[in-house]
């Protein structure tokens, strides 16, 4: 008979013992387990002890216990604050085969470590701390120490402490990890406490891993109010975090652009744009072009999306300009938008304006205006009432007609001179094209809490949404003329340009000298090769007889992009915790056993890319595996605030289900990439149809390679769309050969 569903077979360790194979039921309460297990080894006072697993974190096997609150200890901060109750479970966790180990208990050793920090001799304390900061990742362990008002120890150790060695790194290492666990507010710093922190960073002679540990707990507080990012602002300045930024330390320079985005991340819009105006002088653009991201050392992930939100928060500076329409009646407005015709025509007039009455110099302006490219040339400011672009399409004609004012005039006057039907027009190309640029950079989108994708040629080069506009509004031209275009064409020219930026963003040029070299290398020609190309391919792919051979082909193909999802998962995946508070950087692996029965996860250290099977302790049987969930369906989405900044997280979030679906384990793919080839795998392992749009790609390409392989020898041979007519059967078959009359 099969052993009982709340009945679990496991081994239990105790040091210079023989371990015991125990059944443990689940139905029996822990402290009743626990005796038993220390009346096999004589061992007194059972409620002293509690087990936790062997392997891996080493977490305290727990049941639901709530312990009353008692009466209010006095905070170190002036307030009150009640001990942290339990109300935890995990020892439903437990599955067959698991190795726990007989140790002190939380409460017991939370007790001895308080006790410990505070000895006068520095080795024990020293010992103390590293044991707290181990032991403070559980959180059972955590919630004890927190309950003896352990953290007012650990403030005034860094309070009252001189120390800036090994000592305090573990100190900063057990706040950190006691903090994550938001039992308490970080609002509820003392200055005092903070101020010793912030003189951490900004000195020269103190341990690196003290300076990482003090701008992660910065970056920490930074997100939770008003008054503590006014407080880091002000006592960091953005001078000390270039400076961290240019050492050589990786890790120091990692958090130093961290707490940089955090800062740039909870700053009003003023404060942001002062902020990044800062940053433009001290030329943070070129240090991380030329420094980070052409740097000997590959870039890591987190560094990564730390430089798309650089790049998000930065371009999103353009948002409020964007979003502004034009207004008439404002001084400022109308004299940028007098200064494009002044600038293109001035040379132009023969006799000063001034000299002609009213409703000639209103009509030669107009008349200009029309030059210009405005659709409403008496009233140009209606053709920026739109919004987007708004103000922003304004903002880059006068930055062209200024900063390229020979390429401005010739556009214009080039323009100007071709027949009415031909001539493209200035200004409501650039009013088009500012908006393609907002949409394909993504102006005005929050950042999202995942993303690493960011142009390299962004940070080598100032101004440079302005820069890139002026390269592509000469590629409108360019292609315009390609085309030999007229006005009816305006919308195919914009949207012939709109492909041509982006197949030429997606090679990921290093600079912007190299994206204006590629983009007018692929011309008008260019793209129709491409489109003729696809079309095609395209079809070939309809006809009824290779729609047929498709049909056949697609199970094994499909069988052969199983195969792959599945390889995928058994090479491992590297998945980076996400809170509601901020970006995680804790990870952890994932990956499928070589047989496919079990799924290993653990938690891994920031440098390990593909960590052995056997350093992942937590399993999840495949058989025990009941469903797949992906999006808003999944529990950690719910807990999520639905805000429009976690769309991202809801697009790459996934949870299995399993073990009675009691329990579910919950992804955030790093890239969608990841998600689907994951949600797939997982889809494949549960005996479902894979659903990913990645399936429908691969197996397009998997098809077109192999019938263009399998109508190799047809080339240049029209394929009928019905089979040739079978012809009748003859009358007669006498012309068969009977070879048995021969034999004989």
């Amino acid at each position: 008979m099969p052993p009982p569903k709340d009945v679990v077979k496991i081994a239990i360790q105790m040091v210079g013992a023989i371990p015991q194979l125990i059944d443990l039921q689940q139905t029996k309460p822990l402290a009743s387990v626990l005796k038993d297990v220390c009346d096999a080894w004589s061992l007194p006072n059972a409620e002293h002890y509690a087990l936790q697993y062997a392997d891996g974190r080493q977490t305290y096997i727990t049941e639901s216990v709530r312990r009353p609150p008692t009466s209010p200890q006095p905070h170190r901060h002036g307030a009150h604050r009640s001990p942290v109750p339990f109300s935890l479970q995990n020892r439903g966790e437990i599955k067959n085969g698991s190795i726990l180990r007989l140790t002190t208990s939380p409460d017991q050793e939370a007790e001895r470590l308080y006790s410990g920090i505070q000895s006068n001799n520095s080795d024990v304390k020293t010992d103390s701390l590293k044991k707290l900061a181990s032991l403070s990742q559980d959180v059972t362990f955590a919630q004890e120490f927190i309950n003896r008002n352990g953290l007012k120890k650990i403030f005034c150790i860094v309070e009252e402490g001189n120390d800036t060695g090994e000592m305090l790194a573990h100190t900063l290492k057990a706040f950190m990890e006691l903090m994550e666990h938001d039992f308490v507010s970080w609002e509820t710093l003392s200055a005092a406490f903070i101020k010793k922190i912030v003189s951490y960073v900004n000195m020269n002679a103190v341990d690196a891993s003290v300076q990482q540990l003090s701008l992660s707990i910065l970056e920490n507080m930074v997100p939770t109010s008003r008054v503590l990012f006014e407080l880091v602002k002000k006592e960091v300045t953005l001078d000390r975090l270039l400076t961290h930024l240019q050492v050589t330390n990786a890790q120091l320079q990692l958090k130093a652009m961290a707490l940089l985005i955090a800062l740039l991340l909870s700053a009003t819009d003023a404060e942001r744009q002062e902020m990044m105006d800062y940053l433009r002088e001290k030329n943070i653009r070129q240090f991380i072009h030329k420094n980070i991201i052409h740097s000997s050392e590959p870039l890591a992930d987190e560094m990564a999306h730390y430089l798309y939100v650089l790049q998000s928060v930065s371009l999103n500076l353009h948002e409020r300009r964007m979003r502004t329409s034009m207004d008439p009646y404002s001084q400022e407005q109308r004299e940028l938008l007098q200064s494009l015709r002044q600038t293109a025509f001035e040379s132009e007039s023969e006799a000063p304006t001034s000299n002609f009455s009213t409703e000639r110099r209103r009509s030669l302006c107009a008349k200009e205006f029309r030059k210009l490219g405005f659709v409403n040339n008496s009233n140009p400011a209606e053709d920026l009432r739109r919004a987007p672009p708004g103000l922003l399409a304004l903002d880059n004609m006068v930055y062209f007609s200024r900063h390229t004012p020979n390429a401005y005039s010739r556009f214009v006057l080039e323009n100007s001179s071709r027949e009415d039907k031909h001539e493209c027009p200035f200004a409501r190309s650039s009013i088009q094209l500012t908006l393609i640029l907002c949409e394909i950079l993504h102006v005005g989108e929050p950042c999202s809490e995942t993303a690493q994708a960011f142009y390299p040629m962004f940070f080598g080069q100032d101004h440079f949404f302005e820069e890139l506009f002026c390269i592509c509004i000469q590629l409108v031209n360019k292609t315009w003329k390609e085309m030999r275009a007229t006005q009816e064409d305006f919308d195919k020219v914009l949207q012939v340009v709109r492909e041509q930026i982006t197949r030429t963003l997606s090679l990921k040029p290093t600079s912007l000298e190299l994206f204006k070299t590629r983009v007018n290398a692929l011309n008008y020609s260019e793209i129709l090769k491409l489109r003729q190309t696809e079309r095609l391919h395209q079809e070939e792919t309809l006809a009824v007889p290779v729609l047929e051979l498709r049909e056949r082909l697609k199970p094994e193909l499909l069988e052969l992009i199983r195969q792959q999802r599945l390889l995928h998962l058994c090479e491992g995946t590297l998945f980076r915790k996400i809170s509601s508070r901020r970006r995680q950087d804790k990870l952890w692996y994932c990956r499928l056993s070589p047989n496919h029965k079990v799924l290993h996860y653990g938690d891994v250290e920031e440098g390990v890319n593909s960590p052995p099977i056997e350093s992942l302790p937590e399993k999840i049987p495949v058989v025990d595996m009941k469903m797949l969930l992906v999006g808003k369906e999944c529990p950690h989405t719910k807990e999520k605030s639905s805000g429009k900044q976690n769309k991202d997280v809801l697009e790459l979030a996934f949870s299995i289900v399993y073990d009675m679906e009691e329990y579910c384990l919950n992804f955030i793919a790093p890239t969608r990439y990841e998600f689907c080839l994951w949600t797939d795998g997982l889809n494949v392992l549960l005996g479902k149809e894979m659903t990913s749009e990645r399936t429908q790609t691969d197996l397009d390409v998997l098809l077109s390679m192999e019938l263009k392989l399998r109508l190799l020898d047809l080339e240049n041979i029209s394929i009928p769309d019905t089979p040739p007519p079978i012809p009748k059967p003859p009358s007669n078959l006498n012309f068969c050969y009977d070879f048995s009359h021969a034999e004989q």
